[in-house]
């Protein structure tokens, strides 16, 4: 994996260990909007396009935002989800499954969307999350250049560190519009990575989690 590193971040009492980013820089987001949009802007010109044209001209500044505060925003370690945890005082210890999770990325490779869904499981311990800092802590990881590999061990590292348990389970199927809109252009074909941690090593236990999903 092309990590460097890892970062510590508590909130609300809970540490969690988070994969680094390959490169991190002290821009402000204001200053990384400014200088993609400046970027940008140039990126235009040399195509060819008329950066004055009434429908182009806030293209730019519109591109570098959404860059910095919205699809790339995972980049920032301070932007990880506020995790909440409730004692599990009902004494589940069964598997907990959440499927079908919203996935939308961007491939490192050509910078275009990834799009899927992300399956997990787990077994609740002394712990349980909430079940939207789940689909939190998704799009957290989603929301940086990727490889739906590293993706699949980031999820997984993370929601380990959180629930302190090995008991973790991460299944994504994904369309990779690298491949259906560009290249070979093939539109039928589907990309699925897992991880499975601790007990869902075991066959059975493996099998109940991918009959489940």
């Amino acid at each position: 994996m092309n990590l460097n590193g890892k970062d510590k971040v508590t909130q609300n009492g809970i540490e969690a260990t988070i994969p680094k980013p390959m490169h991190q820089n002290e821009l402000t987001e204001e200053e990384k909007i400014r200088q993609i949009q400046e970027h940008f802007t140039k990126i235009m010109q040399v195509l060819g396009l008329d950066i004055n044209d009434s429908s182009l001209k806030e293209t730019p500044h519109r591109i570098a935002k959404m860059y910095v505060k919205e699809i790339f925003s995972g980049l920032n370690p301070r932007n990880f989800p506020k995790i909440t945890l409730f004692d599990n005082t009902y004494g589940y210890h069964e598997m907990l499954i959440e499927k079908d999770i919203t996935l939308y990325s961007y491939c490192e490779h050509h910078f275009v969307p990834i799009i899927g869904k992300v399956h997990i499981g787990y077994f609740p311990q002394d712990k349980v999350i909430g079940l939207s800092k789940i689909n939190r802590l998704v799009k957290f990881w989603a929301s940086r250049p990727q490889v739906q590999e590293k993706l699949t061990m980031e999820i997984a590292t993370s929601l380990k560190s959180v629930l302190n348990t090995e008991d973790v389970a991460v299944y994504i199927e994904a369309d990779h519009l690298c491949v259906a809109s560009r290249g070979i252009k093939d539109i039928s074909s589907l990309t699925k990575t897992g991880y499975y941690g601790g007990k869902f090593k075991e066959p059975s236990i493996k099998q109940e989690f991918l009959n489940g999903i």
